[in-house]
């Protein structure tokens, strides 16, 4: 009788002390996964929330880059970790588009991860090398059309958002021109700037210092609405796609089995730092939008992308593996 009142008694302090753990999360610092190498358009949104959640959290928030297979490296590691809240990962659109590209995945999107809030998004934007002649969305499309197979497009590798962003974009506009796939968007912008590739639907973020200096010409953006950082570059949609509209999108997941209590503390700090003065202004130099969602309407969102991706990268007949 005494070994059955003290395990019940252990047992009930055990319950006791759970909640009050959790809510003391978090108390060392927090691991952020960025599935991409440093210096890209991902880790540059990444690192600034980072700073700005562990200033409010009052725990370091660590960026930890784990790039390589368009995500799936680092996506993979972050699944495999402990779901304890102090492994998060900073995902991107290639969390929908990997299991549509990859007939097997070590890891399974929905399955392994747990929403915790969409954060930004980045328009495309439609970038040429100033040896094409064309001035504008419409005089690309003419010269393309006049030149079929002549051009190259440059992305930051086969499955990546830059390489279907343009594959969707050139064939609505019925274009045809030689894909070119690099490992990450520097080296694809680097011989974009050389003349090496003509052109190529990258990041705004990751773009804007080329068009500023003239290396690069801007000739359309895929948002919905101009950007303010290029109120003179029309959208794709307003010129020659009535209707276009992509974005590369963001967010932050966490290992499946997290306490629900942890997800929805970071959720509620995560858009509180989107909403913050310092976070908008950094968002807005990178031409980043913020967003911003509950943990259920991230997790609805991831999963109808996929299936939108799907339509598209089935269409095309794509597939890495």
């Amino acid at each position: 009788m005494k070994h059955a009142l003290r395990a019940a008694l252990l047992a009930a302090l055990a319950l006791a002390g759970a909640p009050a753990a959790q809510a003391a999360w978090p108390e060392r610092p927090i691991t952020m996964v960025v599935p991409f190498p440093p210096g890209g358009p991902t880790d540059l949104v990444a690192r600034v929330l980072a700073k700005q959640l562990t200033d409010q959290l009052g725990q370091t928030v660590v960026v930890e880059n784990k790039g390589g297979a368009n995500g799936n490296i680092g996506m993979q590691y972050a699944a495999a970790a402990k779901p304890d809240g102090y492994t998060v990962l900073y995902n991107t659109s290639s969390i929908a588009l990997s299991p549509n590209l990859y007939r097997s995945l070590a890891f399974d999107p929905v399955k392994d991860f747990t929403p915790v809030s969409s954060t930004a998004v980045i328009p495309l934007v439609l970038l040429v090398h100033p040896s094409v002649p064309a001035k504008d969305a419409q005089g690309f499309v003419d010269y393309a059309r006049q030149h079929p197979g002549k051009l190259s497009y440059g992305s930051a590798g086969a499955g990546n958002v830059t390489h279907l962003g343009a594959l969707l974009l050139l064939r609505s506009l019925q274009i045809d021109a030689v894909h070119v796939p690099y490992r990450g968007s520097a080296p694809a912008m680097t011989d974009l700037v050389g003349g090496q590739v003509q052109l190529m639907t990258n990041t705004l973020n990751d773009s804007l210092g080329f068009i500023r200096e003239g290396k690069l010409r801007a000739l359309a953006v895929t948002s919905r609405t101009r950007s303010e950082q290029l109120p003179d570059v029309p959208t794709v949609a307003e010129t020659v796609a009535p209707g276009f509209e992509m974005g590369a999108w963001q967010g932050v997941v966490v290992p499946a089995g997290t306490p629900d209590a942890v997800v929805q503390k970071l959720n509620a700090e995560i858009r509180r730092a989107l909403q913050s003065e310092q976070m908008q202004k950094q968002l807005k130099v990178q031409g980043a939008q913020a967003l911003g969602s509950t943990p259920e309407e991230y997790g609805a969102y991831i999963k109808s992308e996929i299936q939108r991706w799907g339509a598209v990268i089935k269409e095309a007949g794509v597939k890495l593996d």
